[in-house]
């Protein structure tokens, strides 16, 4: 999802650096073996995605293993959400300085380890300490898939190789919904989760054998002084932040995610069989139908950019309306039960919001150079974790604090996107008012420098 969204922006930013056509020439080939190494790259991410989001159909259960109350059990997914985001730039930085193979076997150990800690935990701080070590291992594996794939592919297939991988980490969501609810009740916590942790020392092993981190002959340069030290990194971070269409991508981001974030994370299963009524299998059935949506919905919605620039803010915005809109039409259903008409609406709606918030990295490209994307990556993929962790903290105490009222939890959603949708209103003339001067330069100066 996040390469259809940025097919356009992929071919715009080339441009806008000007460099692109220098490295043409010296563009790994692809074929075969790269799609075979870069495959064992996206099932490392397949994995880490299934074990982020187990917790989403074990919440429950957890509550009642751990004998914890609402507060207590969004912190799981607080303390996950919390790590992964604060590793984001960090761990563009390792990318850059290790490689993706050892960043990513960094990732595939501790968020093994986190998983078998989960499975055998049987107190509450120690459940929450393997969550925390099973989320500093997942935030290490995206943005190694994606420099894995610009290593062994050319620059052209980027987007579409970015987008497959997005799908395939979706596929990871599905095996949780569909697979791992059905063995937690048919078999119980620790096997379920022991079983499941296995996953994780498969790849591993499969990754140490044959992962490589270039083709033949295609290694990066080395890092020269100038990008070395604690102050490279502050001028990288200081010049990301000041152009508007990095700010704006946050915002984006951090408007568009965390809905379906919240809902699939944690909160969605509860919500459809104490809330609504449904039985278990029912809820993960609508569950499964988010994750489907947003496989689809990122397709369309990565078409429409690549042939329409201008469509990123509208689709955007119309996410966000209609999230909203379908929340209070829910929430503000009379009787205690929402129809499953309007229950499945709700869920093929929540899955446009992962494909929404990718549109954040289209307006990140384009304002920052090549040497700069992925701290501004890092920064914008902050924006919707950071309303995730807000929003989980908030429906999970007011859960508590007015008696399982799912009505008054949920209408926090609105608090969150008010604030996300003021700044993207705020933001949006100036960083396209940016972009279309950068477009403009980069055009006289293609013009004038000879080639």
């Amino acid at each position: 999802m996040s390469a259809g969204t940025g097919a356009a922006d992929g071919a715009g930013s080339s441009g806008i650096g000007g460099g692109s056509a220098r490295a043409l020439p010296a563009d790994p080939p692809g074929g075969a073996r790269a799609m075979a190494v870069w495959g064992i790259g996206v099932a490392v991410y397949f994995v880490a995605i299934t074990y982020r989001t187990s917790l989403g159909v074990a919440g429950l259960d957890a509550a009642e293993r751990f004998h914890i109350n609402a507060s207590a059990l969004s912190t799981f997914s607080i303390l996950q959400l919390l790590v992964y985001a604060g590793m984001q730039i960090p761990v563009g930085l390792l990318v850059d300085r290790l490689g993706a193979k050892k960043v990513l076997t960094m990732g595939v150990v501790l968020y093994t380890v986190g998983q078998f800690g989960f499975a055998l935990s049987s107190s509450y701080p120690m459940a929450l300490g393997s969550r925390a070590l099973l989320g500093c291992g997942d935030a290490l594996t995206f943005i190694s898939v994606l420099r894995l794939g610009s290593r062994w592919f050319p620059a052209r297939r980027g987007p579409m190789i970015a987008q497959i991988a997005a799908l395939v980490g979706m596929a990871g969501n599905l095996v949780s919904t569909l697979v791992l609810a059905r063995f937690l009740h048919s078999f119980g916590w620790t096997p379920t989760f022991v079983a499941s942790a296995a996953g994780g020392i498969v790849v591993l092993i499969v990754l140490l054998v044959f992962l490589k981190d270039h083709p033949e002959g295609f290694a990066p340069p080395p890092p020269t002084a100038e990008h070395a030290g604690p102050g490279f990194v502050r001028r990288q971070i200081a010049a990301a932040w000041r152009e508007p269409g990095t700010r704006l991508g946050m915002w984006v981001h951090f408007t568009t995610q965390f809905p379906a974030m919240v809902f699939l994370l944690l909160w969605g299963l509860p919500f459809l069989v104490e809330a609504q009524g449904l039985s278990r299998g029912t809820a993960g059935e609508l569950l499964t139908l988010v994750v489907l949506s947003n496989m689809a919905v990122g397709l369309v919605y990565g078409q429409v950019i690549a042939r329409h620039h201008a469509a990123r803010m509208p689709l955007a915005l119309g996410t966000v309306l209609a999230t909203a809109l379908m929340w209070v039409i829910v929430l503000s259903w009379p009787g205690d039960h929402a129809p499953m008409g309007l229950l499945i609406t709700l869920c093929a709606v929540l899955g446009a919001c992962g494909p929404a918030s990718m549109i954040g990295f289209d307006f990140a490209r384009p304002a920052n150079p090549p040497e700069r994307l992925g701290t501004a990556s890092g920064i914008v993929n902050m924006g919707g974790f950071t309303a995730s962790m807000t929003t989980l903290f908030a429906i999970g105490v007011l859960l508590d604090a007015t008696g399982d009222n799912y009505r008054i939890a949920f209408a926090s959603l609105f608090v969150v996107e008010a604030l996300g949708l003021s700044q993207m209103l705020r933001l949006r003339r100036r960083a396209v008012r940016r972009e279309r001067e950068r477009l403009v330069v980069s055009r006289v100066e293609a013009v004038h420098v000879p080639a």
